[in-house]
C-alpha cells in the first residue's frame, strides 16, 4: 500500500472521529438515539445498545452469523458511519481469535459473553495486520466498531450489551 493511501485512510478516520465528537457535544446524551444503517452495509442490520457508566448508546450493526459472513467481516470496507458496526455471532461460547487481514479500517474489537457482558476490549487495531487478536476467555460474540468509539463512550469490561443475541441474568 502506498503512503498516500495510508495517509488518506487515517485522515478519513480522524475526520470521522472529529465529526462524531462534535455530534455528541451538540446532541448531548441523545447522540446515539437513532443510528442509521451505513450505506456501505453488506449484511442485514439491527439495533444494538451498549450500557456504560456514561450512558446508553445505540448502534446500527450488521449481523455476521454465517461462516462466510464471519470470514469476510469488514474486510475491504474503507469507511463506516460512527454509529455503525458489525457483530459476529459464533453460535457457541469458546475462545475466539480475530485478525485485521484485508481490513483498511482501524477498529475496536469488543469480546462479549453469552449474557451480554463485555469480557475484553481491544482498541485501535492495526489495519491490514495479520496479528492474532484473542478474546482471552470464552465468548459468544465479537462487536467491531470504529477505532476510538469504545473510549469515546466510556466502555469497559463488565459493561452490558443489549440485543436479542444475549441471555440476560440478574
Amino acid at each position: 500500500m502506498q503512503v498516500g493511501a495510508i495517509f488518506f485512510t487515517k485522515l478519513k478516520f480522524l475526520i470521522s472521529v472529529f465529526l462524531m465528537a462534535v455530534w455528541v457535544f451538540v446532541s448531548g446524551s441523545n447522540a446515539f438515539a437513532q443510528p442509521a444503517p451505513d450505506p456501505n452495509s453488506v449484511f442485514p442490520t439491527e439495533i444494538l445498545e451498549i450500557v456504560t457508566s456514561s450512558g446508553s448508546f445505540k448502534f446500527s450493526v450488521e449481523i455476521a452469523d454465517e461462516v462466510q459472513e464471519r470470514s469476510k467481516g469488514l474486510m475491504f470496507r474503507e469507511t463506516m458511519l460512527p454509529t455503525h458496526g458489525m457483530i459476529f455471532d459464533f453460535g457457541e461460547t469458546s475462545p475466539v481469535s480475530m485478525w485485521m487481514r484485508n481490513t483498511p479500517l482501524s477498529l475496536d474489537m469488543i469480546f462479549i459473553k453469552q449474557d451480554g457482558e463485555i469480557a475484553r476490549i481491544v482498541s485501535d487495531t492495526v489495519p491490514f495486520s495479520e496479528e492474532i487478536i484473542s478474546s482471552g476467555k470464552p465468548v459468544s460474540h465479537v462487536l467491531e466498531l470504529n477505532a476510538g468509539m469504545a473510549r469515546q463512550i466510556g466502555m469497559k469490561a463488565g459493561d452490558k450489551v443489549i440485543h436479542s443475541f444475549f441471555n440476560y441474568q440478574d
